[in-house]
């Protein structure tokens, strides 16, 4: 049986000053994008230039932190939104004290890109197709930072893989999402974008694949207490949020299937 170490979520703190490893775990996952992204610019049909990476990579940092915090406010925190919104205008530290959407940070990189493709002229599904290799290992190293923050676990189980969490044998969701969304999604994407794709295929699968690993960890890991299941004891706001992911997915590859015919 493993034991959760209580590891303390603050990494430095050097008088007012506090760095938790939640962030650092972030700005990991922002640097590996940088030096990926370097790399896949060596590609001959590359639509980003070894001179915009740091331009690319810049956008991308504001779209996932302020879509991030968004999606979490709008998605998980309506109540308190429109309860009281102009809290949430005029407070502006509240973006950066609480937690953080996936889907909201998504949506957040998908308008960096669109963005940066504006800027450069070129087609913002070229752009989306360059960046999605990059995302998992950020990802991952998201998971490890909740891990580490002691948030997000699973339910109860007897498995060998279990974790010992305060008297109850859990499962470490945050760990199965950074091994499946983080490193393997990273494989995968990595190895199939080492060659040139048809146009959208990269971006169809990582939705596709990263919304199967989701749904499917989500019914290991314990919904916000504040939500709960949408429907029966089985469906979470995860999920509800992925599925169109897949949806989308899957449509750009059906429809160029559909256009070569």
């Amino acid at each position: 049986m493993f034991v959760y170490p209580e590891i303390n979520p603050i990494a430095i703190s050097i008088g007012p000053v506090a760095i938790a490893w939640y962030g650092i775990m972030y700005l990991l996952g922002f640097i590996a994008a940088y030096v990926l992204a370097g790399l896949r610019v060596q590609q001959h049909w590359s639509p980003v230039s070894k001179d915009q990476v740091d331009d690319l990579v810049f956008y991308s940092v504001f779209g996932v932190i302020l879509g991030g915090r968004l999606g979490y406010m709008i998605f998980y925190d309506a109540n308190q939104l429109f309860s009281d919104p102009i809290s949430w205008l005029i407070a502006l530290p509240q973006l950066w004290n609480g937690g953080m959407s996936f889907h909201g940070g998504l949506l957040g990189v998908f308008f960096a890109a669109y963005i940066f493709a504006r800027q450069t002229s070129q087609p913002f599904i070229y752009v989306i197709d360059f960046v999605a290799p990059l995302v998992p290992i950020g990802l991952g190293l998201g998971r490890i930072g909740n891990f580490i923050n002691g948030e997000l676990w699973g339910g109860p189980t007897d498995s060998p893989l279990g974790i010992l969490v305060n008297g109850t044998i859990r499962h470490a969701t945050q760990l199965y999402e950074a091994t499946l969304e983080g490193l393997i999604l990273f494989i995968i994407l990595w190895i199939y974008t080492s060659k040139k794709r048809p146009i959208g295929f990269p971006s169809a699968v990582f939705l596709i694949v990263y919304g199967l690993f989701r749904i499917f960890i989500e019914f290991f890991r314990l919904p916000d207490a504040h939500i709960g299941y949408l429907f029966d004891d089985w469906l979470t706001l995860g999920q509800v949020l992925t599925l169109p992911m897949m949806i989308i997915g899957f449509w750009i590859i059906i429809s160029h299937k559909l256009k070569v015919k």
